[in-house]
């Protein structure tokens, strides 16, 4: 509340343009410490716009004129709000309110840890427990004689941005396993994501080996000859480097880059061609920039689409989860699947592999369990891709929005594959954004862990780590769906 210089604005004109809204309706504006509340004076509607402070992308302000100040809010979901008000001073305190109350620099100042949810503890907990990932190995048949749970990252002693509980094949001794993470980025070595329990293939996810131009490892080779073994039909893996193979080239100078063939003698490597996350946010900005456009044209919008290049990338991420799913599915081959770090290309690709390799992810609860595995267990960088925290500009993306539109993009051409829609689709990208619920809340499980630490909490024995996330939060996830 100390951010906030007028709490209370009277006679605001709002004008939410992202709705078609044609005239602008009149009201008072509130701030609160978590929400700008836009109250109509109609008083047979007396409608309420509230829009999250976190939700807030940029914020623009023209030079005033005859008729008013206007403040223009972006938000992180596309939707666009003017406000004019009649007081050019008004609008510069709601301005200078709203920049510092929509960058928190904490995670306590966050939306899902400054209120109190009306829920009680036992109510809570549920909700955190209702994702259970274990259960979704099982259901996949694992463990088997094939892969094995390992306690090698146990703490986080191996992997710091990996979970605790990983399956990697049966044939991995720990000192392969140690070996593999010092020669891949950040320590993320091969771990299992998906088992296909009709073709025993795999789909296995990690991240660039540090092999720059000559070097190699000793127990990386093993690591992937027992991944090939952990798939008694097939005498080779694919290796998927998502990444085009310039960048991946150009990584070799720094040291990394990736796998040679003639050091993996089991391996058919191949590039797919997804671009990095500057990329992807030039892309973006360029397609809302033509919705941007007054009045366009047909061919104005659709130079703009292209140019934007914006519909080349989702078909890569889909190229990408295709040829994955045909290679397990059709061939029984496994593959193995990085990009840079392993966290953003990777996630999109064993995602959309996954969606089409197996109905369940393709329910309501398949899908929550699928991005509670691939996205937030596996360590994606949500509080700097999606801006959580006031931080470095260059590190967010929308890589979630892409996996969201290629889920999209399925379910329009099979809808009746798909228990869900748009609707679902769209409630799931506001939230990645929101930080209305705990869910996305930091960039790795060890971070959210911590996070907990750091406020005291207890730990419920018998619980994930994401399951004794901060108490006071709750999921996105409801205990049943619909519910929320």
């Amino acid at each position: 509340m100390e951010h906030i210089r007028t709490p209370k604005v009277e006679n605001v004109r709002l004008l939410e343009r992202s709705s078609g809204q044609r005239t602008a309706a009149v009201g008072t504006l509130y701030l609160s410490a978590t929400h700008t509340i836009f109250v109509e004076n109609n008083p047979e509607t007396r409608r309420e716009t509230w829009v999250l402070h976190s939700m807030v992308c940029c914020m623009e302000r023209p030079p005033a004129t005859p008729t008013g100040s206007l403040l223009v809010l972006r938000c992180k979901d596309f939707r666009v709000f003017q406000l004019l008000f009649p007081l050019e001073r008004d609008c510069l305190e709601v301005h200078t309110s709203l920049t510092r109350l929509s960058r928190p620099v904490r995670y306590s100042e966050l939306y899902c840890l400054s209120f109190n949810p009306n829920a009680n503890k036992e109510e809570r907990e549920e909700s955190w427990s209702f994702i259970d990932l274990k259960a979704d190995y099982r259901r996949m048949g694992v463990p088997n004689n094939l892969w094995v749970a390992t306690a090698a990252n146990s703490e986080y002693r191996v992997c710091d941005t990996y979970p605790a509980e990983l399956f990697v094949p049966k044939s991995a001794t720990p000192t392969v396993i140690v070996g593999s993470s010092r020669f891949r980025s950040r320590g993320r070595f091969p771990a299992l994501s998906y088992f296909h329990q009709d073709t025993l293939a795999a789909v296995c996810r990690c991240s660039q080996p540090l092999s720059g131009f000559s070097g190699r490892c000793q127990e990386d080779e093993l690591m992937l000859q027992a991944v090939m073994k952990a798939n008694p039909g097939s005498e080779f893996i694919y290796v998927v480097d998502t990444r085009p193979k310039l960048n991946a080239m150009a990584n070799r100078a720094a040291g990394k880059g990736y796998e040679s063939e003639d050091h993996y003698s089991n391996i058919r490597l191949l590039f797919i061609g997804i671009e990095n996350i500057h990329v992807m946010r030039s892309s973006q900005q360029k397609i809302l920039d033509v919705g941007e456009m007054r009045a366009p044209s047909m061919t104005d919008f659709l130079w703009g689409l292209e140019s934007s290049g914006w519909l080349k990338h989702i078909k890569a991420v889909l190229d990408a989860g295709v040829f994955i799913a045909k290679a397990v599915a059709d061939e029984g081959v496994s593959v193995l699947v990085h990009c840079s770090d392993g966290w953003d290309r990777t996630a999109q690709a064993c995602s959309v592999a996954s969606i089409l390799l197996d109905p369940f992810y393709r329910t309501i609860r398949g899908f929550m369990v699928l991005i509670e595995r691939d996205w937030v267990s596996f360590g994606h960088k949500f509080s700097h891709r999606y801006a959580h925290l006031d931080g470095d500009p260059k590190e967010v993306s929308p890589v979630m929005d892409q996996f969201l539109e290629c889920v999209w993009q399925l379910s329009e051409q099979f809808p009746c594959a798909f228990q869900f829609n748009e609707r679902f689709l769209v409630a799931v990208h506001s939230h990645v954004y929101s930080c209305q619920y705990g869910t996305f809340l930091g960039n790795s499980e060890k971070e959210r862990r911590d996070m907990r630490q750091n406020q005291n909490l207890q730990n419920r024995p018998g619980s994930s780590s994401l399951q004794q996330q901060n108490s006071r939060t709750l999921p996105l996830w409801p205990t049943e769906p619909g519910q929320r």
